[in-house]
């Protein structure tokens, strides 16, 4: 069954933002979304992390839980999805400069 998904990829190579307009519509610059089944969700998200590079992204799609999306991310990010007791939580990371400040 297809489902909506919505993908944002920044910093990605031009041939992997290619690859994705021709599933998903991109609405504004590095955000995409369309709908398709699970297997191209999955197919598109490999490719995503496969090619990404020094680029960061994150999928949002449906799902069976409580709060009726997961989140799956690549590359380096300051916001890191965290497992809490079933929901998920998104955590800050410090950057280094911060801590070097607070000590």
């Amino acid at each position: 069954m297809a489902s909506m998904i919505v993908l944002a990829a920044s910093a990605v190579p031009d041939h992997l933002r290619g690859a994705l307009t021709r599933w998903l519509l991109e609405v504004t610059p590095e955000l995409y979304i369309g709908t398709v089944s699970a297997r191209v969700r999955d197919e598109l998200w490999e490719s995503v992390t496969a090619c990404a590079d020094s680029g960061t992204a994150v999928l949002a799609y449906p799902s069976d839980n409580e709060q009726g999306f997961e989140l799956r991310t690549a590359g380096d990010q300051r916001r890191v999805p965290v497992d809490f007791d079933g929901l998920t939580l998104v955590s800050f990371t410090r950057d280094s400069k911060e801590m070097a400040n607070l000590l």
